[in-house]
């Protein structure tokens, strides 16, 4: 019997969480610490081709973006898949600092332009 467990986990060594099912690396979301204190860009989201078309991306971005909500951390997402996964989902407590060409199309309304 093969485990199956699938866990997301931090790696700040590498600027990215990690996606196990079991014992193998299934992907990562990858993110770069911006200018601004707290601030994380997420900007490259991967799960290995034998993985997909199981959730398993859903299941990354869900607990990447809960985890760094629990740190009181924002997030400026770039990736298209984490974008997506912002405009379709709620994060509870997560703050997210839209990108320009994102903002008009998010959940959350954007901010007037003058």
């Amino acid at each position: 019997m093969t485990d199956e467990t699938i866990t997301v986990t931090r790696d700040d060594a590498n600027d990215r969480y990690d996606l196990m099912v079991g014992d193998v690396a299934a992907g990562y979301a990858a993110f770069r610490r911006d200018d601004d204190e707290g601030r994380l860009v997420f900007d490259h989201t991967v799960v290995e081709k034998e993985f997909g078309g199981r959730g398993l991306g859903k299941t990354l971005a869900r607990d990447a973006l809960a985890d760094v909500a629990r740190r009181g951390e924002t997030v400026v997402p770039e990736c298209p898949f984490i974008v997506k996964f912002l405009r379709e989902n709620e994060v509870p407590g997560l703050r997210i600092d839209w990108r320009d060409e994102d903002a008009a199309d998010a959940a959350a309304p954007a901010e007037p332009s003058a």
